[in-house]
């Protein structure tokens, strides 16, 4: 089923098209929630509620604005910010064993494969370092502008324009 055939039975709230979607989209999504969300299972969590977001708010995709993989990525993306920012979460981490800082510690040095769990490590290599350092920031540990102005120490407006051009490079790279 291709994606335009897909997107008129989501439109059309077609049950078959839900699974559909999973199929098509939930091993990518999943791993760039998992570069977030550390947890498999509250990774797991998070990818659920992404589908029932994408469901729910298929509504307000507009095809004029960007490709559909990039809609359903962006709420991967800012539902896993969200995970991460909410007080549960936070707290549920204050109490972590031993065992699992050895685990972050192992899963920090795994970012490369994750990132090419999701195709895209090639693509990204070719980049210049400075774009390297700021997707990596804003896309895969989850920093919004602002934080990663100031942890590159770098004006706000700056980190903007090079994350324009550096996604646009990104864009060149994969022909899309």
């Amino acid at each position: 089923m291709s994606q335009e055939e897909l997107l008129v039975l989501i439109y059309k709230k077609d049950e078959k098209a839900f699974t559909h979607l999973y199929d098509m989209y939930s091993k990518s999504l999943f791993a760039v929630i998992h570069v977030l969300i550390k947890n498999r299972e509250e990774a797991e969590d998070v990818l659920q509620d992404v589908f029932v977001k994408i469901w729910k708010n298929i509504d307000s995709y507009n095809e004029s604005k960007g490709r559909f993989y990039t809609w359903i990525l962006n709420i991967a993306r800012n539902t896993s910010i969200d995970k991460l920012r909410s007080k549960n979460f936070n707290n549920s981490q204050k109490n972590l064993s031993s065992d699992n800082f050895v685990n972050l510690l192992d899963d920090s040095n795994k970012l490369t494969n994750k990132l090419d769990a999701i195709g895209i490590q090639e693509f990204v290599k070719k980049l210049k370092p400075k774009c390297i350092e700021i997707i990596n920031l804003l896309f895969f540990k989850g920093y919004t502008q602002q934080e990663a102005s100031e942890e590159l120490a770098m004006p706000l407006g700056t980190i903007k324009t090079q994350n324009r051009n550096c996604i646009n490079d990104l864009r060149n790279y994969l022909k899309i």
